[in-house]
């Protein structure tokens, strides 16, 4: 997706760049990003940050590589269904549940609304890895990790319990 303007007239900055440096640190300038100064970390876990994290131009305050948000917890993975908030989507988990009494499994889902950062290119359909972090909201408490693109193959048989 492409970044959406925001329409506010506040000054977006990163918390941790101190703009009025004297002299200015390099230790803040991403090979390749024009003299740019960002602030980008690693989150660990086996995840590398994307380059566009790295050097991108985007403020997001929710995103766990560019910002203090930490991720800790549940590591889930699922499918976009839904992208009709500003940086949120929703993910659709499918899994089996046992029913003890007749022995068999039954099919259940459940939704997810998860923060996505504007670093990742994404479109419904989309495989993705989020993980637990702080509540950024009412309803999100994920962010995602790694966006796995679909195939056009894939996408022509897609049902609705398509791993099972």
């Amino acid at each position: 997706m492409t970044e959406v303007e925001l329409d506010d007239n506040a000054f977006h900055k990163q918390d941790n760049i101190f703009l009025a440096a004297k002299n200015p640190s390099s230790k803040w300038v991403a090979p390749g990003s024009k003299g740019r100064r960002r602030w980008w970390k690693k989150i660990g876990l086996g995840f590398k940050t994307p380059k566009a994290a790295i050097l991108g131009t985007y403020i997001d305050h929710k995103c766990p590589f560019t910002s203090k948000v930490s991720i800790r917890g549940r590591i889930l993975r699922g499918i976009i269904i839904r992208h009709k908030m500003f940086r949120t989507v929703v993910v659709r988990r499918n899994y089996l549940h046992y029913q003890k009494k007749y022995k068999r499994y039954e099919k259940r889902h459940k939704n997810w609304s998860v923060h996505i950062s504007p670093a990742f290119d994404f479109s419904i359909g989309d495989e993705v890895v989020f993980g637990q972090c702080r509540p950024l909201s009412k309803t999100v408490t994920f962010n995602v990790l790694q966006v796995v693109p679909k195939s056009k193959k894939v996408a022509a048989q897609r049902k609705e319990f398509e791993k099972f």
